[in-house]
């Protein structure tokens, strides 16, 4: 704690502009600071019944923001968060209970400034996260994707316009994009390609409509088309969300053998009445295998808990969920996945499915937990299982 209070200080003294020659009333000095974030532990316990494999794991992620008003027109953002190091994929720390307990460290995962002088119009210069569909800028748990340069949204009446231009970016060592960006390009160090990307998002009636493209230099280029809808019938309100994503590998020597054109196309129904909701959703990747996100959990693509089609040729992807509201705190739900595809390379079909129970308690407004407990299984379609895994987890996240 004391070690967050002395980091928002030292922001908000350089922000602010503190020197001995124009020295303010420490009070005044951070009163316009924001200080937001999350706190999450969770413990995850694995068994492979075929192999004999296990890992259990005490996982922790702490994200602090901090935002300050500089003037009428700029805003400072800082995000700092919890690591193992320097340029990891800014996930969990992970401390395997077979190891010594540890220490993880605080990384400065972006340091960026806002202008807002323009009507209409958000300019962001600086360290920021990746705000795209093939990426999550910031997330509580799990991995996050950044990078330096400027992101620009201007909203004119039902249509927002966004633009952005990253000279450095974390890509290609943030984690999960690691099998896109290596697997796609001969240039191994993918975070030295600058990015650029526009999108056009846009309401009508019930439907909100979106068209991006972006381009990693030297690496791919890659356009998506989204439609999401919300239909509220009275006893119960259904929801749609449509999503194609396409991606082309720049032309290289040295490329593997799935450096092709790839897609993904997905579909996502809901349905809630009363105390009741379900999911069904469906996903279909192409022959090289729908390599088209720089994330497990962007909007390009689509996963379950530990199941997903990325890298997995001619892929059906099925996923269905029911859940109950039983309290006002407490939701309980029914999980089941199953993918079918074919390794990129392979000549024979691999099965997975996946099952679990989950039971979420929120507690408060900003705490809550869930409790995970399900099985896993994989085999080739002619041949025996290679993975029976009994998998447990218990999470708690605290916002603030």
């Amino acid at each position: 704690m004391k070690k967050f209070v002395k980091l928002s200080l030292v922001a908000a003294v350089a922000v602010a502009g503190l020197t001995t020659a124009n020295a303010k009333p420490l009070e005044e000095a951070i009163k316009d600071v924001d200080v937001s974030g999350t706190v999450v532990y969770r413990y995850d316990d694995r068994n492979n019944d075929v192999g004999g494999a296990s890992a259990v794991n005490n996982n922790y992620k702490i994200g602090l923001n901090l935002k300050s008003k500089v003037n009428d027109d700029v805003t400072a953002n800082f995000r700092i968060i919890t690591a193992t190091g320097i340029n990891t994929n800014q996930s969990f720390a992970g401390l395997d209970t077979a190891s010594n307990d540890a220490n993880p460290s605080l990384n400065l995962s972006q340091v960026n400034f806002a202008y807002t002088g323009i009507a209409n119009t958000t300019v962001i210069v600086g360290k920021q996260g990746l705000t795209t569909p093939w990426t999550v800028a910031a997330d509580s748990d799990s991995n996050e994707q950044t990078g330096t340069g400027i992101l620009a949204l201007s909203t004119v009446g039902p249509v927002t316009i966004a633009g952005a231009y990253f000279n450095q970016t974390n890509l290609g060592v943030s984690g999960d994009d690691i099998a896109t960006v290596n697997a796609l390009s001969s240039y191994a160090n993918g975070g030295g390609n600058n990015v650029a990307t526009v999108g056009v998002m846009a309401n009508v009636g019930p439907v909100s409509l979106d068209a991006w493209y972006l381009d990693m230099a030297d690496v791919f280029d890659s356009y998506t088309l989204g439609a999401k809808a919300s239909f509220d019938l009275d006893a119960v309100t259904l929801g749609a969300d449509l999503r194609y994503t396409a991606l082309s590998v720049d032309s290289q020597t040295g490329q593997a053998s799935n450096a092709d054109d790839h897609d993904l196309v997905k579909l996502t129904l809901t349905a809630k009445a009363g105390i009741v909701d379900a999911k069904l959703a469906f996903a279909k990747t192409d022959k090289e295998g729908g390599l088209v996100a720089l994330d497990d959990d962007a909007t390009t693509t689509i996963q379950g808990w530990m199941v997903n089609p990325t890298n997995k040729a001619d892929a059906t992807f099925v996923q269905a969920s029911v859940g109950v509201q039983a309290m006002d705190s407490v939701h309980v739900s029914a999980n089941y996945t199953e993918v079918e595809s074919r390794a990129v390379g392979a000549t024979v079909d691999t099965e997975e499915e996946e099952v679990y129970a989950q039971l979420t308690y929120k507690m408060s407004k900003n705490l809550s937990s869930y409790v995970r407990f399900g099985q896993y299984e994989s085999k080739p379609t002619n041949g025996a299982k290679t993975n029976d895994d009994t998998r447990g987890r218990l999470q708690v996240q605290y916002s603030f």
